[in-house]
Order: structure tokens, then C-alpha cells, then sequence
């Protein structure tokens, strides 16, 4: 009994090891299709895994490339209609050709040019153009008469049929005024009218072609809330006063430009109340003048037939971005006091804040200011009011018995 006790504790191992060894043999074949299945599946499943992560990462790749040049698409104004051009408007007006080939169209007014005594080149405002002149309509035939007044009235560029000037700046803008002057031979003197935006070039026509000038009229004119010398304190109330869309978009002109097209032609947030026309811009005053009229924009089709990123978005860039030189700094530009400057303003201006004028009136003297009671942004157009700038821009020369020529 010891003995098969131990013969079997003895075989018992090695039977273990060959019933092991058996067993494994036997099975091995269906193991191994098994274990190679199992092996392939999980080889499968990281495979299927790894495909669909990239999948997905290339999905969001290419929605993230289409996003991004739908945006880049959306904020690109289309090409202007050059007036003249197959896809623009017909050339209807007279125009100038400029020194880099540009033309300037202008609309002629009032006593013949080659024997008025005093000549004035009107300089429209925001989304208007040379039509908008309020001299045809709102200056006396006596007085032009009288006086012998020449007024020539123009588009600024990318406005009706003047073309676009893709580096149009406060300066350039002077400077084809100038040419316009010496293309129509207007002699080595002239005076300029400046309406709201149009108010704002004239500070430009004060720095850089001052020579030239005879005097000049600023009528509510736009101030640009970056120049640098206004105070902050009276800045920032002026700006706060105005309506949330409108600070919005003079924000985006000055900050962030080349969304100007995109901020004012989306419908997600308010824009522009100007651009859209919406009454709540004008006056009681203002109100009053258009109600007697019987308009508000008749040219508006004919201002913005070359597209609105060239007339009005690009007049909202050069307007609010970082100027050259600040107003605040300029000299008087007649010392010997053959010429005046003048500076009017309603005090109910809904677009134009009246304490800033104030106050750029306070700091340069030499400026003749006069501010309106219950008058709004529309001056030139309530009755009487042409005539009292007019008599006031000539009056020194008359006197004097100058003239502009």
C-alpha cells in the first residue's frame, strides 16, 4: 500500500505534466482560432475606435474651415459698382479728373463762375451727396444775385458718381478739393461749406490746404470722439448720451474697421441709426423741417449706387478712425484777419454733441461761434438759416471789398 502510494505519488506529477501537455495539444487547435478571434476582434475594435476619433477630429476640422470662411465671407463687402463701369451706373453728371486718374463729379450753382465775386465749394455730409446742397433750394436768388455767388457742390469719393478711393483719409479728401477748385479755375482762393460729416472735412481743408481757403463754414459739424485733446470726462458723457446702436457702430469704425460692412448690414444686434433712417436721430426741430418738406433721403439711391461699403461704411471709417492731427491743435490760419472761420450749432443736436462744440470752440478763439436755441443737426435747411451763414462767411470781405478770386 506504501508502495502504490508512492507510485502513484511518484506518476502523479509526471501524469499531471502529460495530461496537461495532452490536453493542451488537443485543444490547441480550436484554442488558437479562438484566441485569434478574440485577438482580431480587439485589434478591430481598436481599430474601428481610432477611425471614428479621427473621423470626428477631421469633421471638426472641416466645419471649423467652413465656419471660419463663412465669417471671413459675410464680413467682405461686395466689389463697388464703379460708376460708368459694365456693372455700374451711367455717367450723368459733369466731373473732373483727378491727378491719380479718379473723377470727381460736381454740380455747379448760382452766378456764373468766370464773374461771381465769391466762390464756395459745398461739402456734403454722411449719406448724402452734391444734390443734398442746400444752396439751390435754401439761398436767396437776391442774395446770390447781389453778392454774385458761385457755389459748386461735389460726390466725395465712392459717393454717387465720384469713384472710389480705396486710401481715402481726412487728407486725400482736402486735397481733391483743392483739385477741384484748380480744375474748374476757381482761382488761388476759395471758400468752403462744411454740413455735418462735411464739417468734419473742413477741419481737414484747415490743416492741410489752408492757403487756399478765403474762409470757411462749419454747420453742425461731426467730431470724431478719438482726437486726442478732447478732455475724457466731457467725452465719455457725449458718447454715453448717445443711443446704444449708434455707439456700437462708431465703436466698430474705430476699433474694428474692416467689420464695419458686416456690423451694419447684420440682423443680430442693432445698428446704425443713421444708416437705417431712423427718426428718433432728429430733433423736435428737425422733425418740423422734414414734415414741411415732404422728405427725408430723395437721393439716397442715387448716393449709394456704387454700394454702401464705399459711400457710407468707408465714410464711418475715415470719420471715427485715429486722425493725423487733432482739430484742437490747428493754428488761425488768418492772422492778419483777411479771413473768418465760423462754427455753428443747435443746442438740441441729436447727432452732434453741443458741449464738445463748446468746448473746441473754447480753445481755439479765433473761431467765430454761434450756437442756435431749439435748433437740431438740420440748420441749413430751416428758413432764413442759409442766408445768415452765407452773409456771415462773406461779410469781412465784403466789407473789405474782396473777393475770392
Amino acid at each position: 500500500m506504501s508502495g502504490e502510494g508512492t507510485e502513484r505519488k511518484n506518476k502523479s506529477p509526471a501524469s499531471a505534466r502529460s495530461h496537461t501537455t495532452n490536453t493542451q495539444e488537443r485543444s490547441s487547435p480550436a484554442d488558437t482560432k479562438h484566441s485569434q478571434i478574440v485577438e482580431s476582434g480587439n485589434v478591430l475594435k481598436k481599430t474601428c475606435f481610432f477611425d471614428y476619433a479621427g473621423f470626428v477630429k477631421t469633421i471638426l476640422l472641416v466645419s471649423f474651415v467652413g465656419a471660419v470662411a463663412c465669417v471671413y465671407q459675410s464680413i467682405q463687402p461686395p466689389p463697388p459698382k464703379i460708376v460708368g463701369s459694365p456693372d455700374g451706373a451711367a455717367v450723368t453728371a459733369s466731373r473732373i479728373k483727378l491727378r491719380d486718374g479718379r473723377h470727381l463729379a460736381y454740380k455747379e450753382f448760382g452766378y456764373p463762375r468766370d464773374e461771381a465775386k465769391f466762390k464756395i465749394i459745398y461739402i456734403h455730409g454722411f449719406d448724402s451727396c452734391m444734390h443734398d446742397s442746400p444752396f439751390p433750394y435754401f439761398l436767396m436768388p437776391a442774395l446770390v444775385e447781389e453778392l454774385k455767388i458761385y457755389t459748386v457742390s461735389f460726390d466725395r469719393p465712392g459717393y454717387g458718381e465720384s469713384d472710389p478711393d480705396p486710401n481715402r483719409s481726412p487728407r486725400s479728401i482736402a486735397l481733391d478739393i483743392e483739385e477741384l477748385a484748380d480744375g474748374l479755375g476757381l482761382g488761388p482762393k476759395f471758400y468752403v461749406f462744411g454740413l455735418s460729416m462735411g464739417g468734419e472735412i473742413t477741419w481737414a481743408c484747415l490743416k492741410y490746404i489752408p492757403h487756399r481757403l478765403a474762409g470757411a463754414a462749419l454747420v453742425a459739424p461731426a467730431i470724431n470722439y478719438w482726437w486726442r485733446n478732447l478732455p475724457g470726462e466731457i467725452t465719455r458723457e457725449a458718447f454715453s448720451r448717445m443711443y446704444p446702436a449708434d455707439q456700437w457702430a462708431l465703436r466698430v469704425a474705430h476699433y474694428a474697421p474692416w467689420l464695419t460692412f458686416w456690423w451694419n448690414t447684420q440682423k443680430w444686434f442693432p445698428f446704425s441709426n443713421v444708416i437705417s433712417g431712423n427718426p428718433i436721430i432728429f430733433s423736435r426741430q428737425d422733425m418740423e423741417v422734414l414734415s414741411k418738406l415732404g422728405f427725408v433721403r430723395p437721393n439716397r439711391a442715387y448716393t449709394r449706387q456704387q454700394g454702401d461699403f464705399e459711400s457710407i461704411h468707408r465714410d464711418l471709417n475715415v470719420g471715427f478712425s485715429s486722425w493725423e492731427f487733432d482739430p484742437l491743435d490747428l493754428q488761425d490760419p488768418f492772422p492778419n484777419k483777411n479771413g473768418s472761420i465760423h462754427l455753428w450749432n443747435g443746442d438740441e443736436d441729436k447727432f452732434v454733441p453741443v458741449k464738445l462744440q463748446r468746448y473746441i470752440a473754447s480753445k481755439l478763439p479765433w473761431i467765430r461761434y454761434h450756437e442756435i436755441s431749439g435748433s437740431g443737426h438740420l440748420l441749413p435747411l430751416v428758413e432764413g438759416m442759409t442766408d445768415k451763414i452765407i452773409k456771415s462767411l462773406l461779410e469781412a470781405s465784403e466789407s473789405r471789398g474782396e473777393a475770392s478770386a
